[in-house]
């Protein structure tokens, strides 16, 4: 059975063949990675990708041979594509097992700081009005699993992603990608259900923090996107360590 396509579609205005053919690769290569796609699952039809993110056949055939090419799936002619399993190597990861603890949330929490704190700043600069559109979109999507009493897991994450998109340089959005939805805290740890302030209270303040990151980017103000981003995640670090020694 075919995998379902995310609700997510590719930023409006995307005119380049080249930059479609990667939004193509980095959509199907989050199925994979948030495990909406098993290994051994096959892949939307052609015409399905065409459909939901309103590419041309080559473009869907051009980031399946990327797929293809990089051992992230197999096509076999007359049935379809399908995801194949990670390749084990001992290149760089963080599998299940490195999310275990608090420790290792707040260890992933240090990188993404590094990271994303550039992220967001190279996001000021280079950030297209669609990128932009996408972003907004995202805190909307957050906003409204507020409302829905949602832990806004997807619509976290996929902010973090449009970010990373924004950049211009792939490779922010393919780390992204490749660490996928386990890299937000509470999908790890409920952080949420045991904030003192309380659930609600706790999101509100996470989607104040990501207004405060998408408004300096918007304002193209790369420092204050670096400070917004850097607080935001340090934020996230500092409630665990406290968490975790209020446990102690």
């Amino acid at each position: 059975m075919n995998a379902p396509l995310s609700p997510s579609a590719l930023p409006a205005g995307r005119n380049r063949r080249g930059g479609l053919v990667q939004e193509v690769v980095q959509h199907l290569q989050q199925l994979i990675q948030t495990g909406q796609i098993q290994p051994g699952d096959k892949l939307p039809t052609e015409s399905a990708v065409m459909a939901e993110l309103g590419v041309s056949r080559t473009v869907v055939r051009e980031a399946i041979s990327r797929l293809q090419a990089s051992g992230q799936v197999e096509t076999r002619h007359g049935i379809g594509t399908f995801a194949l399993p990670s390749p084990t190597t001992h290149n760089f990861r963080i599998a299940e097992q490195d999310m275990a603890t608090v420790d290792d949330v707040i260890a992933v929490l240090e990188l993404r700081i590094s990271l994303e704190t550039e992220a967001a700043g190279l996001a000021a600069q280079r950030a297209t009005p669609e990128q932009l559109t996408a972003m907004a979109a995202a805190l909307h999507g957050f906003s409204m699993a507020i409302h829905n009493q949602s832990d806004a897991v997807p619509s976290d994450f996929q902010f973090h992603m449009e970010v990373a998109k924004a950049t211009g340089n792939r490779h922010f959005a393919d780390l992204m990608t490749y660490l996928g939805t386990h890299i937000i805290p509470r999908t790890r740890i409920k952080t949420a259900e045991q904030a003192p302030e309380g659930r609600q209270a706790y999101l509100q303040r996470v989607h104040g923090e990501h207004e405060s990151i998408f408004n300096a980017i918007r304002n193209h103000d790369t420092e204050a996107a670096r400070a917004a981003m850097r607080t935001h995640l340090s934020n996230s670090r500092d409630r665990l360590r406290k968490a975790r020694n209020g446990a102690a």
